[in-house]
């Protein structure tokens, strides 16, 4: 299992995150996500799995003005140049991907 956990340092859901793949000895990679982002490649995978709309932090600034927006490509531009508007953690294993904290999806990639 190939685990990247893309998150934030304060984030109190990616650090849940990172516990339950430790308490399970399951290697992850952490990725720093305001300093590093996501390669447009990692994103197109992760919107591939979970949808757009599902990437979006409600609580984000500036995430009021995506929905305003004409077209889908516009709105996957502009968080992939303000990964700030990405919700965390983002959890990938391969072609499988989750954003949020999810442990019942990620029991079955054991």
């Amino acid at each position: 299992m190939n685990v990247q956990i893309f998150g934030r340092r304060k984030c109190f859901e990616t650090k849940k995150a990172e516990r339950y793949f430790k308490e399970r000895r399951i290697k992850v990679q952490n990725i720093d996500l305001p300093r590093f982002g996501m390669s447009p490649r990692e994103f197109a995978g992760v919107k591939q799995a979970v949808g757009l709309n599902a990437l979006i932090s409600p609580d984000a600034p500036g995430a009021d003005l995506l929905p305003h927006l004409a077209y889908d490509a516009d709105r996957a531009e502009k968080l992939l140049e303000n990964p700030s508007l990405i919700r965390t953690p983002v959890v990938r294993n391969g072609k499988q991907a989750t954003v949020g904290f999810c442990p019942e999806v990620w029991a079955t990639w054991e």
